[in-house]
């Protein structure tokens, strides 16, 4: 029997596994089975905690619901830092980690913050022809790559069919991106839906893409630091940064990390 922890991160969930003995080894379809939300513990992805290589506290690996790994999760992230802490007697700050680089993270507080990797791979205003017409793309990668779309009625926006054209277009090609949609709510707020590729769906939050929203928010409508997002689950995340010489700094988000329960499950 496998023992697991369920979290979620401002509605984003995950199924939480300890591997800091190094035993543990799951297929991509076993991961899927554990995500699988009829037959399985159900979530959007699966965190696992290793033994780290590079002087770091952790290492965290992150697998989407459909069995693939992916480079970074700023959701899963919280919780993989308030599950390690838990899991290890560790409190206050600690760092792990990732493909996409060394996390930071503060547990002190009820929310956890996280100082995230530096963005890159900046494009603005490229127009992409989807179903609705052509439509003004942002994107950077946070972690993973964001696409991000600035729309008016964010609650009537089709992010199923929408996002998954923009998550497959031939701009983003071969990896693909996760789709945002974002209504812009005051100088320094935005609310935003995303549909995430490895779960190819909408989720209730994304924590990579609320960093993202809030950086395009930055640049294109010169909003201050921090930005508030609000996400689909209701939450509202913070992101703080710096920038000096086009370049961000000190990129931080914060938000919930909440466990749900504890378990054991057959694979």
């Amino acid at each position: 029997m496998l023992k697991f922890t369920k979290m979620n991160g401002a509605g984003n969930d995950f199924v939480l596994l300890d591997n800091l003995d190094g035993r543990l080894a799951l297929a991509p379809g076993q991961i899927a089975h554990l995500c699988d939300r009829h037959r399985g513990i159900g979530a959007d992805g699966v965190l696992i905690v290793e033994p780290p290589s590079n002087g770091a506290d952790f290492r965290m690996r992150y697998y989407n619901a459909d069995g693939g790994e992916a480079e970074m999760c700023g959701n899963g992230a919280r919780c993989f830092a308030r599950f390690a802490c838990r899991l290890t007697g560790k409190a206050g700050a600690i760092s792990f980690e990732t493909p996409a680089g060394l996390i930071r993270a503060d547990c002190d507080d009820p929310d956890v913050r996280l100082v995230m990797s530096e963005p890159r791979d900046l494009v603005l205003d490229r127009p992409i022809q989807l179903s609705i017409g052509r439509v003004m793309v942002h994107s950077i990668n946070t972690g993973v790559p964001h696409a991000v779309v600035f729309v008016e009625a964010l609650e009537t926006t089709d992010v199923r069919k929408l996002g998954a054209e923009l998550r497959y277009h031939a701009a983003f090609a071969p990896n693909g991106a996760n789709a945002n949609f974002a209504q812009i709510l005051g100088p320094a707020a935005v609310a935003i839906r995303t549909y995430e590729r490895g779960v190819e769906d909408e989720t209730l939050a994304c924590g990579t893409g609320v960093v993202a929203a809030a950086l395009i928010l930055r640049e294109k409508h010169s909003a201050p630091s921090p930005v508030s997002v609000r996400v689909r689950g209701g939450d509202t995340l913070l992101v703080s940064f710096d920038k000096a010489n086009g370049t961000y700094r000190d990129v931080n988000l914060t938000g919930p990390a909440d466990f749900v329960f504890d378990g054991q499950i057959g694979i």
